[in-house]
């Protein structure tokens, strides 16, 4: 496999980069709320991994052999059924994110009970 094989993998990957370190900046909660994380992969991603299977056998979409890796489900390649995964992660961590910030929260700054300690 060449490289372009692996540029749907890395824009996911940079995607995650991104955003995972919020996670411990902000101090979010998301990762330990497993079921409603869950919960809202599947409602966001689930209408859209039904399009998708569906455009692209009917043949309105489709996914160039040359920029996906080889392994297929249903016709679809493996990232973009992560895709369906991933985008939902980072969408809600930046949301969390973002909110934390309004609230005043700083990032890499402990809580005001941490630092009586």
């Amino acid at each position: 496999m060449s490289l372009p094989h692996w540029s749907y993998v890395a824009m996911l990957a940079f995607c995650l980069a991104g955003t995972l370190p919020l996670v411990p900046a902000f101090r979010l909660q998301v990762l330990r709320q497993p079921g409603r994380l869950l919960l809202t992969i599947g409602l966001a991603g689930t209408p859209f991994l039904l399009w998708d299977l569906w455009a692209t056998h009917v043949g309105h979409w489709w996914f160039d052999e040359d920029q996906t890796l080889p392994w297929r489900l249903a016709g679809l390649p493996l990232e973009e059924i992560a895709f369906f995964v991933v985008i939902p992660v980072v969408s809600v961590l930046t949301l969390e994110g973002v909110s934390a910030a309004r609230r005043g929260v700083r990032p890499w700054t402990p809580r005001a009970h941490e630092e009586a300690r």
